[in-house]
């Protein structure tokens, strides 16, 4: 074996160690973005499990029409009063309104001004009742509508 082969094992064998931490490096960074992501997912769904929120429901109970009219063109004038109220069914949770419009509407169109509902709090499985006006004085609406 000559000198020359000698030194190309040396060399080819010499393994300065630095190669390895570089290698490492996107697989750690990794490894933390998805142990992340599940320590957030299983605090998401300990909350949801824990609270297990449910969405208020509304019901319409009364409409009393006071105006209604139609004329030339085109243009309607309504006022009305409605009662509304809500029901929170959640054990848990409040709800806070803190901003709520209401508004009539009439095949899709609206035909009243939105009107905001006081703001309010509503506490577990409690029931909210509002009586707004609705009014839309001289409201434009589409031709297709004085035919209904």
């Amino acid at each position: 074996m000559s000198a020359k082969d000698c030194l190309c094992t040396t060399m080819s064998a010499k393994d300065c160690g630095h190669h390895d931490d570089e290698e490492q490096l996107p697989k750690r960074i990794t490894v933390a973005i998805v142990g992340v992501f599940v320590v957030v997912g299983i605090v998401i769904f300990l909350v949801w499990a824990i609270l297990h929120p449910d969405k208020p429901r509304f019901i319409l109970q009364d409409v009393t029409i006071y105006a209604f009219n139609l004329t030339a063109p085109n243009m309607l004038t309504s006022t009305m009063q409605i009662t509304l109220s809500s029901r929170n069914p959640n054990n848990r949770i409040g709800i806070y309104y803190r901003k709520l419009d209401i508004f009539s509407s009439y095949h899709n169109q609206q035909i009243t001004l939105p009107t905001l509902v006081p703001r309010t709090y509503q506490g577990h499985l409690d029931v909210t009742v509002w009586s707004p006006f609705l009014c839309g004085n001289a409201v434009p609406v589409a031709p297709f509508l004085e035919k209904g």
